[in-house]
């Protein structure tokens, strides 16, 4: 990445909204009890550190993961989010969110601190059963988002729920 392609900030670059390097880039920022956002699965393709609380972490096209966010202020906390993002190619059409560029396609977003740690919860039994949870079919996690919307429980994806979502994608290619 060069100076060009992106704004000069204090202590470091701030990837521009418009990435040119196929990359989607996420903003990480870590102020003890104030500002906590994390990556809770996903596989990054580049990490930049931008000074001692903040850092951009880079995901390959097609790659899946998890942002968390949380924010409190002197009366307590005013946000907590958590969303599973699909990376998007260059020039495919993406929804925007907050400290990701350029954006990706949302399969999750839900907020309030108890459905958050539902669905961690649910994302600790998805690798319980041994599957790295940015693998899991797109579809389930667009199927907990709804469910969890609604205030049912999400069915739990199985080792052969995850097995016939590996065959179908074998013969979508």
């Amino acid at each position: 990445m060069t100076g060009a392609a992106a704004p000069r900030v204090r202590g470091g670059l701030v990837p521009a909204a418009q990435t040119t390097d196929g990359l989607v880039h996420v903003e990480l920022t870590w102020i003890e009890k104030r500002i906590e956002n994390w990556i809770r699965f996903g596989r990054e393709a580049h990490e930049q550190i931008l000074d001692r609380r903040r850092r951009v972490l880079s995901f390959h096209s097609g790659s899946i993961f998890a942002f968390v966010r949380w924010a409190a202020n002197d009366f307590g906390t005013i946000i907590s989010r958590i969303d599973i993002v699909r990376a998007v190619e260059l020039g495919e059409a993406y929804q925007t969110l907050p400290f990701v560029r350029p954006g990706g396609e949302i399969l999750l977003k839900i907020e309030g601190w108890p459905k958050v740690e539902r669905v961690l919860r649910h994302i600790d039994a998805v690798e319980t059963i041994g599957v790295d949870a940015c693998d899991v079919a797109p579809d389930h996690w667009r199927h907990v988002h709804n469910q969890m919307s609604v205030g049912n429980e999400p069915r739990p994806y199985t080792a052969e729920r995850h097995q016939a979502w590996l065959k179908r994608r074998e013969i979508e290619r």
